[in-house]
């Protein structure tokens, strides 16, 4: 298994997530800012299945700029930084459901890296 993809994943996908639930997720899942302990100022959560996120990759995207964007929305959960500068494990976070293009990167047909959340047009 590719190892972007599966760290792609562990930030990502979650099915059941729900806007009360960011700090415990950011926190089981130990996402923080790349090679550091500082708390990840935004972290987005697709409530979609691995295999629908990835279809992005495969047939139900579009290229975007060196991205691939998505042709139908997901339900996301956007899990903001309250805290500014906090580090591991006091992030606090405050989440909000929308609906939106996702615009990925993908590597192999895999997603590897959540670039930005489109709105809808």
């Amino acid at each position: 298994m590719h190892y972007y993809y599966t760290s792609f994943i562990e930030q990502h996908i979650n099915t059941g997530m729900n806007i009360n639930r960011c700090n415990m997720e950011i926190t089981k899942r130990g996402i923080a800012k790349t090679n550091s302990n500082d708390c990840k100022e935004t972290n987005t959560f697709i409530r979609a299945n691995t295999g629908t996120v990835r279809s992005v990759c495969e047939n139900a995207g579009v290229q975007d700029g060196g991205f691939t964007r998505s042709l139908q929305p997901f339900d996301l959960v956007v899990c903001k930084l309250r805290n500014q500068g906090a580090r591991l494990p006091r992030c606090d976070y405050r989440g909000r459901l929308t609906t939106r293009y996702i615009k990925i990167k993908c590597e192999q047909r895999f997603p590897v890296h959540f670039e930005v959340e489109v709105n809808l047009r």
